[in-house]
């Protein structure tokens, strides 16, 4: 296995700040990815870019196709209406737009609510809330749509789309930098905009959302509250540990290093660097400032061209991988694993080429994990 080592010994030095408190158990070694194979479990989509499911006990899992519908998987079949079509508003004339991201409400099972993020015929960013329809559980009611939030968008790429719901029951977007490349405007790094951040709302508190009140910056004037977290150029798909809460952002680079961050459970307020730093390597500016998170993984785009975060494996069937984190690159369909040793170290190994171009990876009820084909197809990890 080819193990990345360019920033081992820096990564021991800030290794400790690091660690998570939760107390889990760790592999002792790192998994053997020829044990392990990805098996076709659906296909016939239109550009998949997500997979998740409602944790409502009906063990469906749901896909997003970036043309702006949802379709359903039960009991192995995938339903042939739509849970929802919204390809009327969502904008495709660009590769990194359209329906980009959804998160289930925790409690879905009694509120019906999900939310979507995507970018309108205008191209801007869209965070909307809609509802299940009231006589049938595998179809939405279209006009359920309440818009939450809407960010400007100057460039057609860089959308971020991620969204996710945290263990404190707060919703999570990712906010890539607005576009082009090398953040010409600066959004990454400016506090009082929206781009280029991790954000944290409360969908329950307010109309149409409301602050939590420790949002990090959320007594600072000079910041927009929403901010959890800055200096991402396009966190391209975030998740959390099931078990630890800890958060992971696979967050695409510019010309040389791509990158995953980490952010202990509960901790925000990191500013992880983009575009002072690219990786763990200066980008722009001299002398680098104190205060920016490097990323805990990093790989040149000789083994790649743009990242796709995945999670923490936390299923049953394949128990030896239990706190493993697994991620990918789109281009070359290399699937890499991670964990920290006992030691508290960052372990970087490639676990398999997938020949797959990888534009997610997702989880079903059961925490078991997925990939997603952007060609069309749905795949399982499971054990040879």
């Amino acid at each position: 296995m080819r193990k990345i080592g360019m920033f081992a010994l820096f990564l021991m030095l800030i290794g400790a700040a690091l660690v998570s408190a939760q107390d889990v158990t760790v592999p002792s070694a790192p998994p053997d990815g020829t044990a392990y194979e990805l098996i076709e479990v659906a296909g016939g989509f239109v550009r998949p870019v997500f997979l998740t499911h409602a944790d409502d006990g009906s063990g469906r899992a749901f896909i997003v196709e970036q043309n702006g519908r949802i379709f359903v998987i039960q009991d192995g079949n995938v339903l042939g209406t739509p849970f929802l079509d919204a390809s009327d508003i969502v904008s495709r004339d660009a590769n990194e737009r359209g329906l980009l991201g959804l998160a289930f409400h925790p409690n879905y099972a009694e509120n019906g609510f999900f939310y979507i993020n995507y970018t309108n015929r205008s191209g801007n960013t869209i965070i909307a809330r809609y509802t299940v329809s009231a006589d049938n559980p595998n179809v939405a009611d279209p006009d359920s749509a309440l818009n939450l939030l809407q960010i400007a968008q100057p460039y057609a790429n860089h959308n971020g789309g991620d969204l996710a719901f945290g263990p404190d029951g707060y919703l999570y977007i990712g906010m890539g930098d607005g576009g082009s490349a090398g953040d010409p405007q600066g959004y990454a790094q400016n506090t009082g905009e929206l781009l280029g951040k991790i954000l944290r709302i409360d969908v329950d508190g307010g109309e149409p959302y409301a602050i939590p009140e420790d949002n990090p910056f959320v007594n600072d004037s000079s910041y927009a509250p929403e901010i959890w977290a800055l200096g991402v150029r396009n966190p391209w798909r975030f998740s959390f540990d099931a078990v630890t809460g800890d958060l992971y952002i696979g967050d695409v680079g510019q010309n040389q290093w791509e990158e995953v961050n980490f952010q202990p459970a509960g901790q925000g307020g990191i500013n992880y660097g983009w575009n002072i730093i690219e990786g763990i390597h200066r980008y722009s500016g001299e002398p680098v400032p104190d205060g920016l998170t490097p990323p805990f993984a990093e790989y040149s785009h000789a083994d790649g061209c743009s990242v796709t975060g995945g999670y923490v494996y936390r299923g049953a069937e394949l128990p030896e991988l239990q706190g493993v984190y697994f991620f990918a690159d789109y281009c070359s369909g290399i699937i890499w694993s991670n964990y920290r040793d006992a030691a508290g170290t960052w372990q970087t190994n490639v676990f398999m080429e997938s020949g797959l171009t990888i534009s997610s990876f997702g989880v079903d009820e059961a925490n078991e994990l997925y990939v997603m084909n952007h060609s069309g197809t749905v795949a399982k990890l499971v054990a040879k």
